[in-house]
């Protein structure tokens, strides 16, 4: 079905796994690519072995001493490359990524615009690398301080934005000055390949060395030795709660950084004042797109008790309506899990729904039959349910949303809100100013993103992406998420003919 695109990528049916550029390496066990949509084959990965591995950092230290010194505009002119090239390819890499990770080709054309964006918000930040002056408290004193790369850095990233996540933490990295090391998911194998033998050919034809940009593949083990590694100052993680806390704990034990995106547990508050047309469209698709697969998917909606029952019939009326099937079909609003493991999270979840005493209000389980050959499809499903229910309070990578009623202020459904682990997105439906600027003070939302009358996905380039708690602490994409990828370092110079010492102090030595 996709062979095509395949072909057009420069992929083989059969391919390496192990890049350092336009070189690959093929020692490594195979790892097969198995569409969710179909449940056939799309190719078969080689797997990286750690001989390959310390390839691909002697390679990156090499790289990294050329790359570093190259003048960041002259960088961003790079990745402005690559973002052009994403654009010539931007419907078969969409189609690629619908194909292998089972969201819809909107979606999955809309992860390819994403890496656009990031390259083109790059390419200026390229230009605008500034430190700070600070007046110094001595006499004939200067004092600033500056930027630097870090060296290489490691992005280890998740099925469920198989390109886009790398790009963000990639573009950033590169006109920084750093080299990037890449583990991409072993679900979504085919994805990375795809996007580092495109980053491979412009750096090639503008004579650059290998290694600037790597790709490793293979599963925990790989990532392990990355956490693990001296040589990468930067571990950037993309993932659940339970792996990021394993980076940290490795990434930490060598004093290295660690930037980690982790798990979500969003929730949108519905006041009596909201536009419940407006709540509606981002209540369903924050819970249903990606099939509730987005670190940002929507997974409670806490609605006052006044307008409870009105958005509940609304939303049980609306999962109705929904399409399931080939996310390759424009017409369909969900495609499938990313695999059977998946699917069985999905059932256990709603077993442990109905021990703790949630009511299911939608048709609910996988779905069989022509259509749905990979056992990959689930219904997505409305439960009601309260806050504290184990199950709630555990982020499930499925389309389960659990509608949770307030009674009283707006300040109890924040405390709803924030009373989970996770704390990456959050949202409230309101017409009501004092709500929306209560909802977003130090007393209101306790997580990374806070949006008014917008559902918890779909950020934009140009904010820092990230959350607090559980979630990780780490920002990505726009803002000043740049600083992360770069040592900081100050600097005093003074052009005076004494040496005057901060706070008075005086030492002085005889010198006779």
């Amino acid at each position: 079905m996709i062979k095509k695109e395949l072909e057009q990528l420069g992929i083989e049916a059969i391919s390496n796994g192990t890049s350092t550029g336009s070189n690959w390496f093929a020692n490594g066990a195979p790892i097969c690519s198995i569409s969710p949509v179909d449940g056939l084959e799309i190719g078969t990965v080689t797997s990286t072995t750690k001989q390959n591995y310390d390839q691909v950092i002697n390679s990156a230290l090499s790289a990294y001493k050329q790359w570093a010194n190259t003048p960041a505009p002259k960088r961003g002119e790079i990745v402005r490359q690559f973002g052009n090239k994403l654009r010539e390819i931007k419907p078969i890499l969409g189609k690629l990524v619908s194909y292998e990770m089972g969201k819809s080709y909107q979606e999955g054309m809309g992860e390819v615009q994403e890496m656009i964006d990031i390259c083109d918000f790059a390419v200026g930040i390229s230009r605008q690398l500034y430190g700070n002056t600070i007046h110094s408290e001595r006499q004939s004193h200067r004092m600033y301080d500056q930027y630097h790369p870090l060296g290489l850095v490691g992005i280890i990233s998740a099925f469920n934005f198989p390109v886009a996540v790398w790009s963000w933490n990639a573009a950033l990295a590169l006109v920084c000055g750093n080299v990037i090391i890449w583990k991409g998911s072993e679900k979504t194998p085919i994805c990375s390949i795809a996007c580092q033998k495109a980053l491979a050919d412009i750096l090639k034809a503008n004579h650059l060395p290998e290694g600037i940009s790597s790709l490793i593949t293979g599963d925990a083990e790989v990532g392990k030795w990355l956490s693990e590694d001296t040589r990468l100052p930067l571990i950037s993680a993309t993932g659940s709660t339970r792996m990021g806390k394993q980076v940290a704990t490795a990434v930490a034990s060598r004093l290295g950084k660690s930037l980690l995106e982790l798990g979500g547990n969003n929730a949108i508050i519905v006041t009596p004042d909201a536009d419940l047309e407006m709540t509606l469209i981002g209540a369903v698709f924050g819970a249903v797109g990606t099939a509730g697969q987005r670190c940002t998917s929507t997974r409670r909606l806490i609605v006052h008790e006044n307008i409870y029952n009105s958005v509940r019939n609304s939303l049980v009326k609306a999962y109705q309506q929904l399409k399931i099937g080939n996310p390759l079909d424009q017409e369909n609003h969900m495609g499938p899990l990313i695999d059977e493991k998946a699917v069985e999270m999905y059932t256990n979840a709603l077993d442990k729904i109905k021990t703790e005493g949630g009511t299911i209000l939608t048709d609910y389980g996988p779905l069989h039959g022509e259509g749905y050959e990979s056992g990959c499809y689930v219904k997505p499903v409305i439960v009601e349910a309260q806050n504290h229910y184990d199950i709630v309070q555990t982020e499930t990578f499925a389309p389960i949303l659990y509608l949770i009623k307030y009674t009283g202020s707006v300040e109890e459904a924040i405390a709803l809100q924030n009373n989970v682990k996770q704390g990456l997105s959050s949202a409230i439906m309101t017409k009501n100013l004092r709500e929306a600027e209560l909802f977003l003070s130090h007393a209101g939302s306790d997580c990374g993103i806070a949006n008014v009358n917008i559902g918890t996905s779909g950020a934009e380039i140009g904010g820092a992406f990230g959350g607090e708690k559980e979630t990780g602490g780490g920002r990505e994409s726009g803002s000043d998420a740049w600083k992360v990828y770069m040592r900081r370092q100050t600097n005093t110079i003074n052009y005076s003919t004494s040496l005057p010492l901060a706070q008075g102090i005086t030492f002085n030595l005889n010198s006779k």
